[in-house]
């Protein structure tokens, strides 16, 4: 295979984003994990996408034109982005970039059917999925039916769509580069996704796995209803089966059709509860590897699993990082204040160098850990009652967490061993009766930021007129 414009799977992971975009990179990855089945394809990389805009009559004019327009003006967005369309599908493909595509294909048989999936630069990444934004085409067949969707691939990197999403989020027209996966089709009997983290609760132990049958296709459009179950701890903890009346199949000439199911078989579970277990398990695998909870594609074929594509879910809210594997219950201290948006880095460091108590920052706000009170039968009457009178709806939410019982092991408060009494602790003091020492460092903040005021204040009167300061000048020194 050529290494300018073609590299197969086994030869990318996720580092070669620039190379082979964001759903390239992470199928490369996702081949290399143990146990793990991944259709065999190959990427057509964004050295093959720049030839092609180099080559294309105009296309610099028209990008310099689509940058300065405002993302709300549709009806020009679509009308420029159209245009650059056909032009990209109406350039002839350089003979280099067609001879490896084809080559790559012989190598893998060119009588087989495949997909053919559209891999931008940005697309696929922790802060922004860009799901859905470009195009992809299924059981597609023949040399010449390949090349001519890489090019549409190609081409759909400028949908209305891809294009008002960079513009809202500040992503340059240039900077983003397209490269195209071209993988073996696979016949599914069932087909869907699993995010490995619930994303309607954010539950990072709490698995989501949508299933129907034929390709997964029909799912992801939102052309049929779909089995749902959730999954905690290698145990299904709710299911919903659908009544599926559609499913989306290949036709053996190529290009897909939708198909009404069976009536026997609508109200049938796509998936056994031994496989949704099974498929999880698999989840938590991907997962580790990556570092971040996953949104993964999958196909059912002949009882084992095949997987056509993960990316990291980008909605989920951040949380306090921790390494003790453990539960833990975060209460946001802005909400306790009515600060309910993201404080600046220097704001949050204030608050963590002077606060008396520890506290986590994620996603620009500030939280401190309540579990062990919350375990603790003596004081989580209290923490429910302070909570309840800032904000009644994280009392609400803190009561939840109590009732499932199986999240906060319970600290029973026990009597020491032998006939003595416990004391109670001073408040400056812990239970043994040692008394407690503020941190040097905190008390070094304390000192320098007094000292700082009462320099200010000694500045101002300097510079004011008498009379001006309203009392001021008698600030303790």
């Amino acid at each position: 295979m050529s290494e300018q414009y073609v590299l197969g799977l086994h030869e990318v992971d996720e580092t070669r984003v620039a190379i082979v975009g964001g759903k390239g990179a992470h199928l490369g990855a996702l081949s290399r994990i143990d146990g793990l089945r991944v259709p065999a394809g190959f990427c057509v990389t964004t050295e093959a996408f720049r030839r092609i805009l180099a080559e294309a009559p105009s296309i610099d004019d028209r990008l310099d034109q689509l940058s300065r327009l405002n993302p709300d003006d549709r009806e020009a967005i679509g009308t420029l982005s159209a245009e650059i369309r056909r032009t990209i599908e109406g350039t002839p493909l350089p003979g280099e970039v067609a001879a490896a595509i084809t080559r790559a294909l012989a190598e893998l048989g060119e009588e087989a059917a495949y997909a053919v999936r559209s891999s931008a630069t940005a697309e696929d990444l922790p802060t922004a999925s860009f799901a859905g934004q470009q195009d992809t085409y299924l059981n597609v067949m023949g040399p010449a039916a390949i090349l001519r969707h890489v090019s549409r691939c190609w081409a759909s990197l400028f949908t209305e769509r891809a294009v008002t999403y960079r513009q809202r989020n500040g992503i340059d027209h240039r900077a983003v580069h397209m490269a195209v996966v071209v993988q073996k089709m696979v016949f599914p009997q069932a087909a869907g996704v699993l995010f490995t983290a619930d994303p309607v609760t954010s539950n990072r132990k709490v698995a989501s796995v949508e299933a129907s049958f034929g390709l997964g296709e029909a799912l992801v459009s939102g052309l049929v209803n779909a089995d749902a179950y959730k999954v905690r701890d290698g145990e299904i903890v709710d299911r919903a089966v659908a009544t599926k009346r559609l499913a989306i199949h290949a036709l053996p000439a190529g290009g897909t059709t939708e198909q009404e199911i069976d009536p026997e078989r609508q109200d049938q579970p796509a998936l056994t509860d031994a496989q949704v277990v099974r498929l999880v398990q698999l989840g938590r695998r991907i997962e580790a590897h990556f570092g971040h909870p996953q949104d993964i594609e999958w196909c059912l074929v002949d009882d084992g699993f095949q997987i056509v594509q993960s990316r990291p879910i980008t909605t989920l809210f951040p949380i306090p990082e921790t390494d003790d594997g453990e539960n833990h219950v975060y209460l946001s201290v802005g909400h306790q204040q009515m600060m309910t948006d993201a404080m600046k880095p220097l704001g949050l460091s204030m608050w963590q160098l002077t606060a008396l108590a520890p506290m986590r920052d994620a996603g620009g706000r500030l939280f401190v850990d309540a579990t062990r009170q919350l375990a603790s039968p003596a004081s989580r009457a209290r923490l429910l009652e302070l909570a309840g009178r800032s904000d009644p709806l994280t009392r609400d939410a803190l009561e939840t967490v109590i009732d499932r019982g199986d999240f906060i092991p319970s600290l029973l408060d026990q009597p020491p061993a032998g006939p003595h009494r416990r004391r109670r602790a001073r408040p400056d003091r812990d239970r043994s009766g040692h008394r407690h020492r503020p941190d040097r460092t905190q008390r070094g903040v304390h000192r320098h930021l007094a000292a700082r005021h009462r320099d200010e204040i000694r500045a101002c009167a300097v510079r004011l007129p008498p009379g001006r300061l309203r009392g001021a000048q008698a600030a303790p020194a």
